[in-house]
């Protein structure tokens, strides 16, 4: 969520990112700014009128210790109507704060300047692309083939248990799916993030604070009972532990990774491009977080994109990198790259990272500032990353590691599942 002061301090830069965004109603942006006036108005005839009755109640004790009821009852009397008038503006304030939080929340981030403009996925710009695409021999399988013949992921037997989009891993698939969690998370401990486990179920405030709410209510499953949400993302609950904080800078950066399983009610459709592990309701992930200083948080970022590289590289499979436009950029990000690797098999590029800064967009939301070194209260800059998305890299080992003889393993990954080719 912008925060006020920026919003009135900046209104033509946020106007022009809201217009790179292709936003729709960036008239919203003179409503917030007329009605944080109209508060800001309202707030200052609020505390004229409280201090006038602190002063007159102070007043009438001393009129009574000194015997002069009669001038005492009447302020009591101005006090009375000083207090309806309180009351009034009380209640035309709250409904102009409570107005004025809701068009706030409906206002996405604004992007960095390095955004590029475009409407669209095809609008996103290509700025890095490593590892070499395998020429693979005729009749080389997609991965649910693949998944199939050597009897790795079950996916009708996930329908008949759950329904479409919740597979079940066996034997060797199984193995590969723990493996890659527990490589993914060493590799992440030893660049400096500390491991947290966190809950699979927030609720609305944590799921508001990342932004998650209202603008993906939909994509979300609701405990309607318990009026609590399955994650998405670790990203929700990781970034909550700090909710409500007020941190000390020495406490700057804070560095977390975890792992959970990642819950999307996203609507699906048919055709290949959505077939097997391509898209899920369920699926297993582990994330990045970081919480900077606003001034180092861009060199954070790039530090998050190096340790996805990493491994990506490790992982011996062919992958790019996009920095997506504003019209594809996502609700709560200032700047986000995508990273995509090669699916052989079925000839295109399947995302399976995103990292984003969100500069300050969540703070605002979390409440999560930090005391600078002059002692001055700052929203912290929150960041994220998928480092991995399970699913399309397994798509991707599959597909890509297939061979006459099986599918064989990448180096980086044979200790932690124990055998070095799928036979």
């Amino acid at each position: 969520m912008l925060a006020l002061q920026y919003i009135r301090e900046n209104k033509e830069a946020v106007l022009e990112g809201l217009k790179k965004r292709r936003f729709k109603t960036p008239e919203m942006i003179y409503q917030i700014i007329d009605l944080d006036k109209d508060r800001r108005t309202k707030q200052a005839e609020l505390d004229k009128h409280l201090a006038e009755s602190n002063q007159i109640a102070k007043e009438i004790g001393s009129l009574f210790k000194a015997g002069e009821v009669e001038k005492a009852n009447i302020l009591k009397e101005k006090s009375v109507i000083s207090k309806v008038k309180t009351k009034k503006l009380q209640v035309q304030l709250q409904k102009i704060t409570s107005l004025l939080f809701d068009l706030r929340t409906q206002v996405p981030n604004i992007p960095h300047q390095s955004v590029p403009a475009g409407n669209s996925e095809e609008d996103n710009e290509e700025v890095f692309n490593a590892g070499i695409i395998p020429d693979l021999e005729a009749g080389a399988l997609p991965h649910w083939e693949l998944a199939s013949k050597y009897d790795l992921i079950d996916f009708e037997l996930g329908n008949k248990i759950t329904g479409a989009g919740f597979p079940v891993y066996k034997g060797k698939g199984a193995r590969l799916q723990r493996g890659l969690i527990n490589y993914f998370l060493d590799r992440n401990t030893a660049a400096g993030y500390k491991e947290v486990q966190v809950p699979h179920l927030v609720n609305e405030d944590s799921a508001f604070g990342t932004g998650n709410l209202p603008d993906k209510e939909g994509q979300m499953y609701h405990v309607q009972n318990d009026n609590l949400y399955l994650i998405p993302t670790a990203e929700v609950p990781i970034t909550n532990i700090y909710r409500n904080s007020l941190l000390k800078v020495s406490e700057l950066p804070i560095a977390l990774t975890g792992y959970t399983p990642c819950f999307r009610r996203e609507a699906g459709s048919y055709g290949a491009h959505v077939r097997g592990l391509n898209r899920l309701h369920q699926f297993d992930k582990v994330e990045i977080v970081r919480i900077e200083e606003p001034k180092n948080a861009m060199h954070a970022l790039e530090k998050m994109v190096e340790h996805v590289k990493s491994i990506l590289n490790e992982l011996e499979l062919p992958y790019r990198i996009l920095k997506l436009c504003g019209g594809d950029l996502g609700f709560t990000s200032a700047l986000t790259y995508d990273f995509e690797i090669y699916s052989t098999a079925q000839e295109r590029w399947l995302e399976i990272s995103s990292v984003s800064t969100f500069n300050s967009f969540q703070a605002e939301r979390l409440q999560l500032r930090f005391r600078d070194a002059q002692g001055n209260k700052q929203n912290v800059h929150t960041l994220n990353g998928s480092s991995l998305a399970l699913p399309r890299v397994i798509a991707g080992l599959l597909e890509n590691c297939q061979t006459p003889n099986g599918i064989k393993i990448p180096q980086a990954l044979v200790s932690y599942i124990g055998f070095d080719k799928i036979k």
